[in-house]
């Protein structure tokens, strides 16, 4: 295997994984210069299982570079056979529990999947409405209850409205729509009409004109609307809009979503 091949990053899990996911790859962000080959193993929730898993993973480094492993097992019988692999072992439960157990005087319940599962009944529902909410109003396809939204992403096409809006509803539960901005809006240089009577809730995201275009370019090839002078024309009119209403917005070009959600999350003072 050459110095170039990506390192095996294995994220396992006894629930969806989508927590080892999220913390390992944070954690990867501190090593910009590596290339890293993702795996993903959730539902590790049998001794059988897990046993397999470290076969498969013990495969992978008797053929090359040595594996990394993101852990967020709970069962500390899975965490114990997770560990025998011949990887690098990150547990980001097992290395904490000790010490939150030591703080609350009381044993963790060792139960798995409560991240993401049902333990806050309330909480889930909360989020279930969000993406319901979210999905009847993107892209403006619905004017329904728009007083409901805690906020409201306006954007030209392609320019990452969908994903932000799904991820503030699935994540922090938050009631999001979002709108398209298009020539007709430029032209007359105000907001949709739908949305003036909720332009405290509105918040604006840009992009750069090479970026949208190559965007725009896998959905559209070829067409005008991909061009680089339309993409730059829509970003500076909607810049333009932004300022001349007060709606704060970002650049979307080389930012997640988490880091979107974030920061919308931040700056509109939301909570979740």
């Amino acid at each position: 295997m050459t110095n170039d091949a990506p390192r095996p990053v294995y994220f396992l899990s006894d629930s969806t994984g989508i927590t080892a996911e999220t913390l390992g790859n944070t954690l990867l962000t501190q090593f910009p210069g590596n290339n890293f080959d993702r795996i993903t193993v959730p539902f590790i929730t049998t001794a059988e299982q897990a046993r397999a898993v470290v076969t498969t993973i013990d495969a992978v480094a008797d053929a090359g570079l040595r594996p990394l492993v993101f852990s967020t097992a709970v069962s500390s019988e899975i965490r114990s056979i997770l560990e025998t692999c011949k990887a690098a072992v990150v547990d980001l439960i097992g290395t904490h529990v000790p010490q939150l157990e030591a703080a609350l005087g009381t044993r963790a319940s060792g139960e798995p999947g409560r991240a993401h599962g049902l333990g806050n009944a309330a909480r889930y529902q909360s989020r279930m409405a969000a993406v319901e909410y979210a999905m009847e109003h993107d892209d403006g396809q619905s004017l329904r209850a728009l007083e409901k939204a805690q906020v409201i992403l306006v954007a030209p096409s392609r320019c990452g409205k969908t994903p932000t809006t799904m991820y503030l509803a699935l994540q922090h539960g938050i009631f999001a729509a979002n709108f398209p901005l298009v020539d007709e809006d430029f032209e007359r240089e105000g907001l949709p009409k739908p949305l003036r009577p909720f332009v405290s809730k509105c918040f604006g995201l840009s992009s750069n004109p090479l970026r949208l275009s190559q965007i725009r370019t896998e959905r559209r090839s070829g067409s005008p609307y991909a061009s680089l002078r339309q993409c730059g024309y829509e970003l500076r009119s909607a810049e333009q809009l932004y300022m001349a209403h007060r709606i704060p917005f970002l650049n979307s070009a080389t930012v997640s979503v988490e880091e979107m959600a974030a920061t919308i999350l931040q700056r509109m003072n939301l909570k979740h």
